[in-house]
């Protein structure tokens, strides 16, 4: 495993479950249990991972290590559920905020998957769960890769001839990782020649590294909401929808990205939460921590993860959802230039040259400690513009699930796909039993915009008073 793959694992907790996930809702008619398990089996030999669990080394003289699940059996990962009628999608969320609430079995392959039948205007859902360890956002299609197609029509594999391979000794694991920890530092030695070799270009290199260090440890100081704090173990998921085209329309009236958008939605939708409970936002924000991908263009999507961060204070002060979309591309653009991604990259890489046992006691530690520098994460992948297949069935949208852990009580997970966008909303819920209204506030915030570019407002921006200076960019 890699450090975050592993730091991922000494996270999880019994109210603190570090599965990621999705729902996939399908039109119908659905397929048999056995039908699907007999699927699902066939395509796993592409995605070998999840026939593994994961075992620690004694002592933690490595980090944790993958080996194949002897006992594997596919009825123990594919499970069902009905929904009674009339299969409602308040229905399909309220099970699906239980299902995800549940932490999946650490002894075996650490995914599931759930057919649910049983849906209004005859369709069907999976619910997907997969921990973190396992996947980051871009890997995420590791096994959704191998079970949906391109095509209405294709054909199966033959059926698995898996064999699992023995299970390593003890001393062999020992062994392997102090060979592997001698790989890792004679690496780095090599790694530090060949920059000291081309100083110019390490100098830039940890002048970006640094700027981006900079950048994050400027913002420690953040509204105090009640987005933070203790968590229990119960998820409630609520979703949001929009069109792809009307992302697109915001974005071209009034410059920026489809992520600035997204995230210029978020922050709306946030302020229209906390006004809600009472909150004074009076000029203020709120930091999410937004994901962003390592992985090089053309990289394939290997199981693992592969990803460093930004920190976007999203400008939930700002009345008019013009300017707060102006705000947020404002910030974006400044984190690019500070590198902020990189300098946190360049801290997970540290992570590489820690002792194993160091590294899992600190994560132990940190997995029981609060954190102060953000109140929420919000996500954003991409997903294919053109309609996939299960069994012949045309999947109809996808929502993504973000878990809950170090006192984040709601994260965003935001996914588009085949021209629509679907927002997952997870928050805990005990302490956040109003999370329809932070759901309800992204269609409203989405409303505004698209009536905004209608009108054909902002297509000659000046910049507003309330707009943070762009020499103290706040993240997006």
């Amino acid at each position: 495993m890699s450090p975050l793959d592993a730091f991922f694992l000494d996270l999880e907790r019994s109210n603190q479950q570090l599965h990621v996930g999705s729902a996939l809702l399908f039109a119908g008619p659905s397929p048999t249990y056995n039908e699907l398990c007999a699927t699902i089996a066939a395509r796993l030999d592409r995605a070998p991972r999840y026939r593994q669990r994961f075992r620690r080394i004694p002592l933690d003289l490595g980090r944790p290590v993958w080996i194949d699940a002897v006992h594997f059996r596919i009825e123990h990962h594919v499970l069902h559920a009905t929904l009674p009628a009339p299969g409602t999608d308040t229905q399909l969320r309220e099970l699906a905020g239980h299902i995800m609430s549940q932490p999946l079995d650490l002894d075996r392959p650490l995914w599931e998957m759930w057919l649910v039948d049983g849906l209004s205007d005859g369709r069907w859902a999976l619910l997907n769960k997969s921990h973190h360890a396992l996947m980051d956002g871009v890997s995420g299609t590791g096994l959704m890769g191998v079970v949906l197609d391109r095509h209405q029509r294709t054909k199966e594999p033959l059926a698995s001839s898996w064999q699992a391979a023995p299970a390593p000794s003890n001393a062999r694991l020992v062994s392997s990782a102090l060979r592997d920890t001698v790989g890792v530092l004679v690496e780095q030695t090599t790694a530090l020649a060949r920059a000291l070799a081309s100083p110019t270009r390490l100098l830039r290199d940890v002048a970006v590294d640094v700027g981006g260090l900079a950048a994050l440890g400027g913002r420690v100081v953040r509204l105090e909401t009640v987005l933070d704090g203790p968590i229990g173990p119960h998820r409630s998921w609520e979703w949001a929808r929009s069109d792809l085209r009307d992302v697109k329309t915001i974005k071209n009236t009034f410059g920026g990205t489809v992520n600035d958008v997204l995230l210029a939605v978020i922050s709306g939708a946030f302020r229209t939460f906390l006004l809600a409970r009472g909150q004074d936002l009076d000029g203020r924000t709120i930091r999410t921590m937004v994901p962003v991908s390592m992985r090089r263009p053309g990289q394939p999507p290997t199981l693992g993860n592969q990803v460093s961060a930004v920190f976007a204070d999203l400008p939930v002060g700002i009345a008019d959802p013009v300017r707060r979309l102006r705000a947020v591309s404002d910030q974006l653009s400044g984190l690019k230039s500070h590198g902020m991604a990189m300098g946190v990259d360049t801290i997970l890489d540290a992570t590489e040259l820690l002792p194993p046992t160091l590294f899992a006691l600190g994560a132990r530690i940190t997995a029981r400690l609060p954190q102060r520098s953000f109140s929420t994460v919000t996500t954003n992948v991409p997903g294919p513009q053109v309609p996939l297949f299960l069994l012949g069935r045309r999947m109809l949208e996808m929502v993504p699930y973000i878990p809950l852990a170090l006192g984040l009580r709601i994260t965003i997970g935001i996914v588009s796909y085949d021209g629509h966008v679907a927002y997952g909303v997870t928050g805990d819920a005990d302490m956040v039993p109003d999370l329809g209204v932070l759901s309800d506030g992204i269609d409203a915030a989405t409303r505004e915009l698209v009536c905004a570019a209608r009108a054909g407002a902002g297509r000659s921006p000046s910049r507003p008073a309330d707009l943070p200076a762009r020499s103290h960019p706040a993240a997006g």
